[in-house]
């Protein structure tokens, strides 16, 4: 197992995460953002399901200070199992997918290009204010226009959680 989080790490670090010619999902998530935690069960959902239709997903944990140990704990904590995740330190991966919230998704297309970014739906109208129902499934909707060729209707979204913060913010 070790040995998976190392390698998606190192594959991650430059670029190569995935096999060519899929659509691909980076689930930006922090393991101590209440929001960020409070979707792992619609992540996985959101996940399998696709998965079903060739489309990866990975987790990018942006927590300041997270270690591999910590990250295991978190991904057994809930539920996440397999999934492919890295521990994104530098920000490197958030800086070139423009995320700066937890959770946020973006969905890259089989030639790389960016096809959507933002919230995975509307559960939350504000920050500490969820609705009762979602109304609105941002990440679904753009995965079905991108898996049937079509453009995404809604490219960009606000998303709602934690901030991802510099990482040497804290070293002043």
């Amino acid at each position: 197992m070790r040995i998976r989080y190392i390698l998606v790490w190192a594959l991650a670090s430059v670029g190569l995460c995935w096999a060519a010619g899929t659509v691909k999902v980076q689930f930006f998530i922090s393991s101590d953002c209440p929001i960020s935690n409070s979707y792992a069960p619609e992540i996985q959902r959101l996940c399998g399901e696709y998965g079903q239709q060739g489309v990866d997903c990975s987790l990018v944990y942006e927590d300041v200070g997270l270690d591999a140990t910590s990250m295991r704990k978190h991904l057994n904590d809930y539920g996440y199992g397999a999934m492919p995740a890295v521990i994104d330190s530098n920000r490197k991966i958030a800086n070139r997918a423009k995320a700066t919230v937890t959770p946020e998704a973006v969905v890259i297309d089989s030639r790389g290009e960016t096809r959507y970014r933002g919230r995975i739906d509307n559960f939350y109208a504000a920050l500490g204010k969820p609705r009762q129902q979602v109304t609105i499934h941002d990440l679904r909707d753009a995965l079905d226009a991108v898996l049937a060729g079509r453009p995404v209707a809604n490219r960009e979204t606000k998303a709602l959680g934690c901030y991802i913060v510099p990482p040497d913010i804290f070293k002043k």
